[in-house]
């Protein structure tokens, strides 16, 4: 991160939203860090001169002996503290108040909120709308606390001891259904935590730079460039800190969308002078994948043939002392970890093999959600169609064709997506649609074309819309949308006589058809 003193303490017991808390306050220019309860002292949070707390939610009752506590002595370090949810019970019931669960309390969902005049609730009406989400409640609050707002089911909806910065809300204010939620998360900040907006992603890039060109100087630097936004937007940055010393390997298996590796190509050795190596393993992707059709199969060998054609770049080169890899924050925390220590060396290479020997490992963005990173990336010069490139999986098209990869599918395939893909861009409902994309069936059916009998393959549409791709819902794209789509590929595609569309949310199915 910069060197900005600036920061929150996201202290996370087990809730769901701890990385939306995290990003709420980063969009307003505050870094924030998420840690584990267990994972950091009452003493280590001062050495790390934190300027604030926020205690997450989480799924337990603070009055069960195996739920997530943590020591008292937190109230008493003299940083403001906002505890959200079960982090409000826990500042209540670690301060000696009394936290209780009766059935007539509970609230789950919109409910209406009153609240009273306070710096928490600058700017937010007397009573508005928030989101509630429990069973426990505040029964009593701690000496020297006062309520400061209400519902019908709840006496506590929020509670403070003003002398010690201590704040409490028993609703979701990192969530979109809360109205006036990104304003009390405002409020914590700057009235009470009295903090600047230091965290801006100028600094970042400047910062960043600075730094890896001190830590990384004389020393050659691999990455592995999928051409995602992750591993484009580290290549670059590097690029930038340490130029000619950086070497990227492009591994193209033949399994991209169209025209997506000269895309690439062009972007990284063309507009940015980046010494780029392509491996174009087309055809040796193909023999190794020749008459499998078990979806996990396909996966595993392209993901160890990738990690081989890296392993036989990397000994080709010279000295090469650091591995450069495209991490970012979500990586760290979902590793269960989020020390800095921590490496993820799968995550965008694949596992490399052990025998290949770096004496270090850079993470550039390791400190960045994705929506920074895309921040970062347009900074940088990325183009639009790297930045913003939607969701692709690491093993391509293979897990898009249904049943065996062959380059007839795969070419079938590519313009079949580029097509839904175009049509979809060309409307002005792209900004509903999160992924689209085409897959390719293993199922053939009787067509007409002319006067003549076909029989063809069948290409299915897919269109979700979501917010963290934990569950997704189906874009309800206009018929004329899908009509012009499904002729275009139909009439210049040989070979498919039917186009159909997918309606299934996410769960049941998942985004992805294999």
């Amino acid at each position: 991160m910069t060197s900005s003193t600036d920061k929150i303490l996201v202290l996370d017991f087990g809730g769901q939203y701890n990385q939306l808390i995290a990003r709420r306050v980063r969009s307003e220019h505050v870094y924030a860090e998420i840690r584990a309860f267990s994972s950091i002292t009452p003493e280590e949070i001062i050495k790390e001169k934190y300027s604030g707390i926020i205690f997450t939610g989480g799924p337990n009752s603070v009055f069960d002996e195996s739920s997530p506590h943590y020591d008292p002595k937190v109230l008493s370090l003299g940083l403001p503290i906002l505890g959200i949810c079960y982090g409000a019970q826990l500042m209540a019931y670690m301060a000696g108040g009394e936290v209780t669960s009766a059935e007539n309390s509970s609230e789950y969902g919109k409910t209406e909120l009153s609240v009273s005049d306070n710096p928490l609730f600058i700017d937010v009406p007397a009573k508005s709308t928030c989101w509630m989400s429990h069973t426990d409640y505040i029964k009593r609050p701690p000496a020297g606390f006062e309520i400061i707002a209400t519902t019908d089911k709840c006496p506590c909806a929020a509670m403070c001891d003003s002398k010690r910065n201590l704040y409490a809300v028993q609703f979701h204010p990192e969530v979109t259904h809360t109205d006036y939620g990104q304003q009390i998360i405002r409020n914590f900040l700057f009235k009470i935590c009295r903090l600047s907006q230091s965290w801006k992603m100028d600094n970042f890039i400047s910062a960043s730079a600075n730094s890896l060109q001190k830590t990384l100087a004389g020393k050659n630097v691999l990455l592995a460039l999928s051409g995602g936004v992750d591993s484009s937007v580290a290549a670059v940055l590097l690029h930038k800190a340490i130029g000619s010393r950086l070497t990227c390997v492009f591994v193209d298996h033949g399994l991209l969308r169209k025209d997506e590796g000269d895309l690439v190509e062009k972007t990284f050795s063309g507009a940015f002078g980046i010494n780029l190596i392509r491996v174009n393993a087309q055809e040796r992707f193909l023999s190794k994948l020749k008459g499998v059709t078990e979806p996990e199969k396909k996966r595993k060998i392209i993901g160890e043939e990738f990690i081989r054609v890296f392993e036989e770049e990397a000994k080709k080169l010279e000295k090469t002392e650091v591995l450069a890899q495209g991490t970012i924050y979500p990586d760290v925390i979902e590793s269960g970890k989020g020390d800095a220590a921590v490496i993820k060396s799968h995550h965008n290479v694949g596992g490399l093999p052990k025998d290949i020997l770096f004496e270090s490992v850079v993470e550039p963005l390791r400190d960045l959600f994705k929506d920074e990173v895309r921040e970062v990336g347009l900074k940088l010069g990325l183009p639009k169609e790297i930045v913003f490139r939607q969701p692709f999986p690491g093993p391509g098209l293979a897990v898009r064709i249904i049943g065996e990869v062959t380059k007839e599918k795969l070419d079938i395939l590519r313009e079949a997506d580029a097509i839904f893909r175009c049509e979809i861009e060309n409307s002005r409902y792209v900004l509903g649609a999160n992924q689209y994309f085409a897959v390719l069936t293993d199922v053939k059916s009787v067509g007409v074309m002319g006067d003549a009998r076909t029989y063809g393959r069948t290409v299915v549409l897919r269109s979700v819309a979501t917010d963290d791709f934990m569950t997704a819902e189906w874009t309800k794209l206009p018929y004329e949308v899908l009509e012009k789509a499904s002729s275009r590929i139909t009439n210049e595609i040989k070979g498919i006589t039917r186009v159909v569309y997918d309606i299934t949310s996410k769960p049941p199915a998942t985004v992805e058809w294999e």
